[in-house]
């Protein structure tokens, strides 16, 4: 199928590793030309280097989108080389370990600049070419706003905030032909996940219990499957999409996560 994605200008944040890299190379492999922004160059080349060589073509921008300036910056980049911008995927984020208990104000408007207020300014900085190219917004999210997980309240408010904002603009957009949708994300396999099973006590335990627990197949969703919906979201192919917020999750959010498992 063509998703009429071919040299698509497609802003990904946070492209540099994880759902983030796989949303870019899905993006190259049909003919789109992913921006990926990033807080180190070097990780953004790789991505760059790797899509390049498949025949692809990107691009990258180093910029620590925790500070305003950076996005409008990265956005301002983006548009000297390309011209224009035909897609924003808002991806970067952090699961940051701000609870309630121990947490601190500024800790928590800290995890909020890693995972949340870069969404909007990234969104408003782009909206001029996105209004010009009828372009589309993918808002990446987390299941955390919908199940809570304890300990990362930052991060949860973050992804509260995610889902809210795509419906929210996906209304205030409707007279661009701008659409708005957000994928939702419960246990994905990525380096940052894996680090993150790497801190506790008995990783490869924790790990089987939580794969136990997804009811499709009993296994991990892979950056791949979530980057297959994200390209299609962005493309032409879901013209009447709008405002959803779709999980990709093996049903980990709305199943009885005891199907299957035994339990």
């Amino acid at each position: 199928m063509d998703l009429q994605l071919k040299d698509k200008i497609i802003v990904v944040t946070g492209g540099a590793k994880g759902i983030g890299k796989g949303i870019a190379i899905a993006l190259a492999e049909e003919g789109a030309i992913p921006v990926v922004i990033g807080r180190k160059m070097v990780d953004n080349a790789i991505v760059v280097d790797e899509i390049k060589a498949k025949g692809g073509d990107a691009f990258a921008i180093e910029a620590e989108l925790t500070k305003p300036e950076e996005c409008g910056r990265a956005v301002n980049e983006v548009l000297e080389h390309f011209g224009r911008i035909d897609g924003l995927v808002n991806n970067a984020g952090l699961n940051d370990g701000v609870s309630l208990e121990h947490g601190s104000y500024e800790t928590f408007i800290n995890g909020l600049h890693n995972s949340l207020i870069h969404y909007y300014l990234m969104a408003h900085y782009t909206l001029p070419s996105l209004k010009k190219h009828k372009g589309t917004i993918l808002n990446i999210s987390s299941k955390t706003a919908e199940t809570g997980q304890g300990g990362t309240s930052a991060y949860a408010a973050s992804n509260g905030a995610r889902n809210a904002l795509t419906r929210e603009w996906a209304v205030e957009l409707l007279p661009y032909n701008i659409r708005v949708n957000a994928i939702v994300v419960a246990e994905c396999a990525t380096p940052q996940y894996d680090s993150w099973i790497q801190t506790l006590e008995n990783p490869v335990e924790t790990l089987k219990k939580i794969t136990d627990r997804i009811p499709l197949e009993q296994r991990m969703t892979t950056t791949a499957e979530i980057a297959a919906m994200a390209v299609f979201l962005l493309s032409p192919k879901s013209s009447h999409t709008t405002g959803q917020l779709i999980h990709v999750d093996g049903g980990y959010v709305h199943l009885d996560r005891a199907v299957g498992s035994g339990i």
